[in-house]
């Protein structure tokens, strides 16, 4: 049995909690810190057939309402965030109401952006269902995507709590697992050569329950001492960002949904190791790391996309200033840094990538 983990994230905003453990789905309304005249809860398809019912026969409220979203990345759109205004309309939220996201990173965002903005602004709640939530539902970033990039519309707007049950964690499907566990070694690479370590030392196939717990807390650790120093990404922050320059381009031109976030993070994470390595000749373990991805499933047979079109999507990112992409590198293992890198450069480099990907599979 796992015990529960409180943690506080102190931002700049305000603090609130983080709650990790068992069956906490079952005990929700204990963790609210004031009375809410309304709730409404949002999720998606997936996780609506398995946890819904629990969470709101936990409320014991009689203003509880429900709406079920498309799941996936697709659901991240203008059409679903307006949607989701019109139901807290009908169901007559106000301005003490709150929102509980229950679901992935899409679910959390997606919510919480409407939370973000419903009269201006009421408390919403996290309860991550996946292991890539871990990393979303802390920090306060919620955003819906443009076809022209992901996240680029949205807001700061940190939740009034994160309730996040490992015990949801049981029934994600591989590459969901694949996914959240790239956020994890991105964190641990920025700040924890021993977490790194640990998270390689065993194959996915046989994380337990406890050993994931320990995990997820010590990568929400990592990011809420980065997001207290910097909430709203005018500095440190944005090491967090670390493998995302290529993976969120990746993303847009594939399409949403196509590949999971965090298995493009993962050939994101390869790449910076790469450039990092061409910048700086730090000694990464880049064999190590590629080794360990592949053997644990990670689809590393980057899509032949031509590297223009890359570095056009790449000027998209919101890190981008003054039209020079700016990539999150390592000078060494926990000691990132916020490069400028010139087109030609870039080009360069995105070419011997995806030769390099290209002779390893073939």
């Amino acid at each position: 049995m796992f015990l529960m983990k409180e943690t506080t994230i102190k931002a700049a905003s305000h603090s609130y909690p983080v709650y990790i453990g068992e069956n906490l789905r079952h005990q929700t309304a204990q963790y609210f810190h004031k009375d809410y005249s309304s709730i409404l809860i949002i999720t998606d398809e997936t996780v609506a057939d398995c946890y819904l019912s629990d969470v709101k026969n936990s409320l014991a409220h009689e203003n509880v309402f429900s709406y079920v979203i498309q799941a996936g990345e697709k659901a991240k759109s203008i059409d679903t965030f307006y949607q989701l205004h019109t139901q807290a309309i009908e169901c007559g939220l106000d301005r003490q109401s709150l929102m509980i996201a229950l679901g992935g990173g899409v679910v959390g965002d997606v919510a919480g952006f409407a939370a973000a903005t419903f009269m201006r602004g009421i408390d919403f709640i996290q309860m991550p269902t996946t292991i890539l939530a871990h990393d979303s539902s802390v920090g306060g970033k919620v955003a819906i995507n443009h076809e022209q990039g992901k996240n680029m519309i949205g807001s700061f707007y940190a939740p009034a709590g994160v309730i996040y049950d490992v015990q949801t964690l049981h029934s994600l499907p591989d590459h969901e697992i694949r996914s959240g566990y790239a956020e994890l070694l991105k964190e641990a690479l920025l700040a924890d050569v021993d977490l790194y370590q640990l998270l390689i030392s065993n194959d996915l196939s046989v994380l337990s329950s406890q050993d994931l717990s320990y995990k997820l807390q010590r990568g929400i650790e990592i990011k809420a001492g980065i997001v207290e120093i910097d909430e709203r990404e005018s500095g440190i922050r944005k090491h967090l960002n670390l493998g995302h320059t290529l993976g969120h381009a990746l993303e847009s031109l594939l399409g949403y949904g196509y590949q999971t976030h965090g298995e493009l993070v993962a050939l994101g994470l390869l790449f910076a190791f790469r450039v990092s390595e061409k910048k700086f000749t730090p000694e990464l373990p880049f064999e190590q790391l590629y080794t360990w991805l592949k053997r644990n499933g990670y689809p590393l047979n980057m899509p032949f996309i031509k590297p223009e079109e890359i570095l056009a999507k790449m000027k998209k990112d919101k890190k981008t200033l003054r039209t020079e992409i700016q990539m999150v590198l390592l000078k060494s293992m926990a000691q990132p840094v916020l490069m400028e890198i010139n087109d030609e450069s870039l080009l360069e480099y995105l070419e011997d990538f995806q030769t390099e990907l290209a002779q390893r599979n073939s």
